[in-house]
């Protein structure tokens, strides 16, 4: 479903507005996902007073108490709506997931984003708090999967996107509206959003929204390094590379001197985690984000790189977007709507 008001008598603007801003509460239909290191309240309060939906990374912070004081910190910066993602990976050591769980719950935090492993204990605890759940997933299966588990959203990451896109390799174009096809509840539609283009093409495709990760890494209030903002933006749509291919956890990340190294190394085949632990340490990416070398680590970037081309404050981003993507709506598909019904007229 997508509504756009029209302008009122003070002359403001239409807002475009579709399931998920109304289920969620939010002005605009975009979404500022969980992201390792960046998913902090600097970054996520800027989203949610530019009337988009930010999260806070769960798991970027050492223990629940810092995660609490992390929540505290965001609702200092902003009154609106926004969430925190926890997402739950297989591990030999796993973090404490249901103390960031009850930590989130007793923050009184309303929205969470949940990714990865099977969320269905965490989804059950969330509900029976009122607390909204998006999953975001890879795959039709999956998103089914997680409607049946009670989700309130699903976010569907289409091959394109930067960290996990699965092992289907299918494509937003694919995947957005296979997805829609099966899933009842609103739907959000995440790898390679970044402007106005991609969010029209994102409703027409039967999504309520779009979910940017890569784009909000690179704007003003992202607590990342300036030098890879500015990476970001040099980069193309070939920046990336896929790692992990051979131990079947695919990930996508900024093309540089170590991940081309991992690639390097998993083509010889026959490659264990062992054989690139040294390089793909998370210790490494966080100083990568810290001190501004985009070669230290492994870092998170998608295909998006491409379609970015400045650094703007997050207001400036969403404001645009929308005022974009209204315009397109209402001049470039109306006219050619036009031109289809004056020649079915003739």
């Amino acid at each position: 479903m997508l509504e756009m008001s029209q302008k009122d008598n003070s002359g403001r603007a239409s807002v475009i507005k579709t399931r998920f801003t109304e289920t969620f509460g939010i002005e605009h239909p975009i979404v500022q996902g969980g992201m390792q290191w960046v998913g902090r309240a600097s970054l996520v309060s800027a989203v949610a007073n530019a009337g988009a939906l930010g999260f806070i990374t769960a798991l970027t912070q050492p223990t629940p108490e810092d995660l609490v004081k992390e929540i505290k910190a965001c609702r200092e910066m902003t009154d609106k709506p926004f969430g925190v993602n926890l997402t739950i990976l297989p591990a030999l050591t796993p973090p404490p997931y249901a103390e960031y769980r009850q930590a989130i719950i007793e923050s009184g935090v309303k929205i969470v984003e949940t990714a990865g492993y099977k969320p269905q204990e965490h989804v059950d605890d969330f509900k029976k708090h009122g607390v909204k759940v998006i999953h975001k997933c890879t795959a039709v299966r999956h998103a089914a999967s997680a409607e049946r588990m009670g989700v309130d959203a699903i976010s569907i990451d289409g091959f394109e996107c930067a960290g996990h896109p699965g092992e289907d390799d299918i494509p937003g174009l694919i995947l957005i509206p296979a997805a829609a096809d099966k899933i009842k509840i609103p739907m959000i539609a995440s790898g390679g959003f970044g402007d106005a283009r991609g969010l029209v093409a994102a409703l027409a495709l039967g999504a309520e929204g779009v979910n940017m990760g890569t784009r909000f890494m690179c704007t003003v209030e992202s607590p990342i390094h300036q030098k890879v903002k500015e990476q970001i933006v040099a980069n193309d749509e070939r920046a990336t590379d896929l790692i992990f291919r051979t131990l079947h956890n695919t990930a996508r990340v900024a093309k540089n001197a170590v991940s081309q190294e991992v690639v390097a190394i998993e083509r010889k085949g026959g490659a264990t985690i062992e054989d690139i632990r040294h390089l793909v340490a998370g210790a490494r990416g966080k100083v990568v984000y810290e001190a501004g070398d985009p070669d230290h680590g492994i870092w998170s970037a998608g295909m998006v790189q491409g379609l970015i081309h400045d650094i703007p404050t997050c207001k400036e981003l969403v404001t645009r977007m929308i005022a974009e993507a209204e315009q397109i709506i209402a001049q470039r598909l109306d006219r050619m709507a036009g031109l289809v019904a004056s020649k079915a007229a003739e």
